[in-house]
């Protein structure tokens, strides 16, 4: 029963997926039909948080005990990816006091260093997972007007095999995979696909008269951007991704003014070395660019080595704030972000760039992004005060 929802990539018909935390709250539907009504479902099915509906068959249904197990096999679609094929394991066990619980068994990871979606020592399932998880229950559950609760774990038989090919064990998620996903669904694009597509929207925005852009990486840019009312100056949005350099260029080609990057410093903090593919593939020196920066504001040898350890920016902010590092440390980035733009729009057009956490909010601001948002603003609401009065806080 494979899903059917495709996509159009570079003029492919390319089929969709499911994320290993669809497949997890699907198996803990099928284990919690089985608990509440005494049979296996044929079929389980849940909406997932993009609106798409996935319904497959389940695997390896068994009852040990008072446990309730089976597996759903993990759907990449057309994507290329670790985890495809899968099989991703619920266990469910009443609970009398009315609690959902969720833990991870063997092949899921554990979380070993800070910064990351969970805790340390919690299992690598992150929040929109465990909020699916919870609902596909509750919502058993409810359609039999049934109060108990559960205790769940996931599994993956093959997780720890599979760990050892992705970036986990780097990231401090030690012995297995993560149960991932934030829409639910898997979207494949080859690279190519993704770089003329970003290449189509700025040349589609620059024949419609545009001549000013915002390029984000992804929702996270998007929602910050919303979020300090950039969003209502009537210029044009482009998702980026990882290719930010394409992207500037691209920019370029088409005769943009101005350039506005809005992304989270775990990306942006990249370009401060240089580095115009953000993907972790091509290169991941967050840490490394951030510990040198701090040895020049006079970090010592062991906050150097903690940030090198560290396995997020937000991580590094905890360190950094130790120390009473953030702010100088985090101007120097930034300056260093704004070399490397500077070198390569060469003149072009305006540009800059604002760094953000979603944990610890505004980090980074250039010099260039705030020229550029005082001039926005100026031009949109001429009575707004400018991103860099007195008295007022920069975007």
């Amino acid at each position: 029963m494979a899903f059917e929802h495709y996509i159009y990539s570079g003029g492919k018909k390319l089929r969709c997926g499911f994320t290993t935390g669809t497949c997890a709250a699907l198996a803990a539907s099928g284990c919690a039909r089985r608990l509440l009504t005494g049979a296996w479902p044929e079929t389980v099915s849940i909406l997932t948080p993009k609106g798409l509906r996935v319904e497959v068959p389940l695997e390896a249904c068994r009852m040990e005990g008072e446990w309730a197990v089976c597996g759903v096999r993990k759907d990449a679609g057309d994507d290329i990816d670790r985890t495809a094929d899968a099989l991703i394991c619920a266990a469910l066990r009443p609970r009398a006091d009315g609690e959902i619980t969720i833990d991870g068994g063997p092949g899921v990871g554990r979380v070993t260093k800070p910064g990351l979606d969970q805790p340390v020592g919690a299992a690598a399932i992150n929040s929109v997972p465990r909020q699916m998880i919870a609902r596909a229950v509750a919502e058993v559950r409810d359609a039999v007007e049934d109060s108990g609760g559960f205790e769940i774990v996931i599994s993956v038989p093959e997780g720890e095999r599979i760990a050892a090919q992705t970036f986990n064990p780097e990231l401090g998620i030690v012995g297995g995979i993560s149960i991932l996903g934030t829409s639910g669904i898997v979207e494949p694009m080859s690279v190519q696909a993704l770089v003329d597509t970003i290449a189509l929207e700025l040349r589609s925005q620059a024949h419609q008269g545009h001549r000013r852009v915002i390029l984000t990486p992804g929702s996270y840019g998007l929602d910050y951007l919303r979020g300090i009312g950039l969003d209502r100056l009537g210029v044009p949005v482009v998702k980026c991704s990882n290719f930010i350099g394409d992207a500037l260029d691209e920019a370029m080609a088409q005769g943009f003014e101005a350039v506005l990057l809005i992304g989270h410093a775990g990306k942006l903090s990249k370009l401060a070395g240089g580095i115009m593919n953000t993907h972790s593939r091509v290169a991941d020196c967050r840490t490394e660019l951030i510990c040198a920066h701090a040895a020049v504001c006079g970090a010592d040898q062991d906050t150097c080595r903690r940030l090198l350890e560290a396995s997020t920016i937000d991580a590094c902010i905890e360190i950094l704030d130790e120390q009473a590092l953030r702010e100088p440390v985090f101007t120097r980035l930034t300056q260093a972000v704004e070399h490397h733009l500077l070198r390569r729009a060469a003149g072009a057009y305006q540009v800059g760039a604002i760094l953000f956490s979603n944990r610890f909010g505004p980090l980074g601001e250039t010099q260039g992004a705030k020229e550029i948002i005082a001039q926005w603003k100026r031009e949109s609401e001429p009575s707004m005060p400018s991103a860099s009065a007195p008295g007022t806080r920069s975007c």
